[in-house]
């Protein structure tokens, strides 16, 4: 029979690990309720911690997904630099939208059902769509801008609504964004934009790319890294 063991990280919460004869390698999955891990057999708890200290932004960033997804209702807001949401109860039977650069508001009909899993999908894409419209009169500027000033010369950009991605760039130069930038402050936005400048220069992570980023953020290319890695995309 398979014993659990268990500790308790202040970030992390409950972590719990069970030995697996067939394991041969340490595993980790994360869910709302904790972080649990399969290992091989005659692994100690001193190697799991240091897995887990080895693993510990990327399971932060894991442990942030999992969380269940807010509730679109009359208190969901969005309040970043770049685009402000809220939603606000009208007396009309249907759903309005009032959107603006930088700026939405739904009005919704007295009577509606925010459990509704139809209402929630039909609700995140009038959101997401009014991203997309603002980042596509705010992101082109902005990278144009940083390319001019820096010498990082692109062919083409692209906005897409990838959650995965904050951007990308191809060997071709051809550079996509996500619209949810616009849910980051601007210092942020800019370091995407730079990351993926930089690329045309340097298709890799190599220690010239970072060297680049650097050079173009003022030193600050691993503290920006790690402060967006804080930051989830909620919707």
């Amino acid at each position: 029979m398979e014993k659990n063991y268990q500790i308790e990280d202040a970030e992390l919460g409950t972590i719990t690990w069970k030995v697996n004869a067939k394991a041969r390698r340490m595993t980790f999955r994360t869910k709302p309720e904790g972080v649990f891990a399969t290992v091989p057999t005659g692994t100690t708890q001193k190697e799991v911690k240091m897995a887990i200290e080895t693993l510990r932004p990327k399971l932060l960033k894991a442990k942030e997904k999992a969380k269940p997804k807010p509730l679109i209702d009359l208190n969901y807001r969005i309040d970043a630099e770049f685009f402000k949401l809220s939603l606000v109860s009208g007396n009309r039977e249907r759903f309005l939208s009032h959107s603006e650069l930088g700026e939405m508001r739904i009005i919704c009909p007295p009577n509606a059902d925010f459990n509704d899993a139809g209402l929630q999908e039909w609700l995140k894409k009038v959101i997401v769509e009014a991203l997309r419209r603002n980042a596509k009169i705010v992101l082109p500027p902005r990278l144009y801008m940083l390319s001019m000033k820096h010498g990082l010369p692109y062919e083409q950009l692209k906005i897409n609504s990838s959650k995965g991605r904050w951007g990308s760039c191809s060997a071709k130069k051809h550079i996509n964004l996500s619209c949810y930038l616009m849910l980051l402050p601007s210092h942020l936005i800019d370091y995407v934009l730079l990351h993926e400048l930089a690329h045309t220069k340097e298709m890799n992570h190599s220690e010239k790319f970072w060297a680049l980023l650097d050079k173009l953020t003022d030193g600050k290319a691993k503290a920006l890294r790690k402060e967006l890695m804080q930051f989830n995309i909620n919707i």
